[in-house]
């Protein structure tokens, strides 16, 4: 049966709408593809947009956080009691400040090693201020030792000055004694400034002047007694 020319035509418009249609829909696929592969990329981009952007700005909190910790232990006088641990977080802190000049002269800038530098100060600061509290507690105690040594050794000069015949180099000893005496009372005083190894120090030289008064004083012959009539 042979098909007339009608229902070739028409066939053949139908095979050229549908051949139309698939390359609307593989275009529309396509499209649709890359468009969900762009906004992909467009999101990655601007989360990693985001992310420079948060580490292009000077950590400023984390700066102020590391010198506020560090200047609280040397207020309490790290610098005294651990001179090392003192000097390590200074290092460490100027180190962290360094970094962040490096990124400020940069164009694209990166603060995250600066940021994680100087939370580690803040960190060992923070460690460095309980082993202060114990070093300035032994500190103290060695310091009030040294004056009660001090204080012994100027009692026992003082007894051998009442037991001395009088003269001149007794004389001169006893203003000597007066002179620790005032300034035993000075570091006295002191006790409440905290600066407990100068005192301990200082005690420490009364201490040595009055045993020297003291060994003079044994080789002065003792004054004698008057006899009653």
């Amino acid at each position: 049966m042979n098909n007339s020319p009608g229902v070739e035509t028409n066939l053949r418009g139908i095979v050229q709408i549908l051949n139309t249609n698939e390359n609307i829909i593989h275009i529309y696929i396509q499209e649709n593809y890359f468009m969900k592969h762009s906004m992909r990329y467009i999101m990655t981009g601007l989360i990693a947009l985001l992310f420079i952007a948060g580490c292009s700005k000077q950590p400023l909190k984390e700066i102020n956080d590391a010198k506020t910790a560090v200047d609280s232990i040397i207020s309490e006088g790290a610098e005294k009691y651990l001179p090392d641990d003192a000097k390590k977080l200074n290092d460490n802190l100027n180190k962290a400040m360094d970094e962040v000049k490096v990124q400020d002269a940069k164009i694209f800038k990166n603060y995250g090693k600066a940021k994680e530098m100087l939370v580690n100060v803040k960190a060992e600061a923070e460690a460095i201020y309980s082993k202060l509290h114990a070093k300035k507690e032994e500190a103290k105690k060695d310091a009030i030792a040294a004056i009660e040594d001090a204080k012994t050794a100027m009692d026992e000069t003082k007894a051998l000055i009442v037991k001395a015949a009088r003269g001149e180099a007794t004389e001169t000893i006893s203003a000597d004694i007066k002179n620790l005496e005032d300034s035993f009372k000075d570091l006295q005083a002191q006790i409440d400034r905290e600066d407990y190894l100068t005192i301990a120090s200082k005690a420490g030289e009364i201490r040595n002047k009055a045993s020297e008064l003291s060994t003079l004083l044994k080789q002065t012959p003792e004054k004698t007694e008057k006899k009653k009539k």
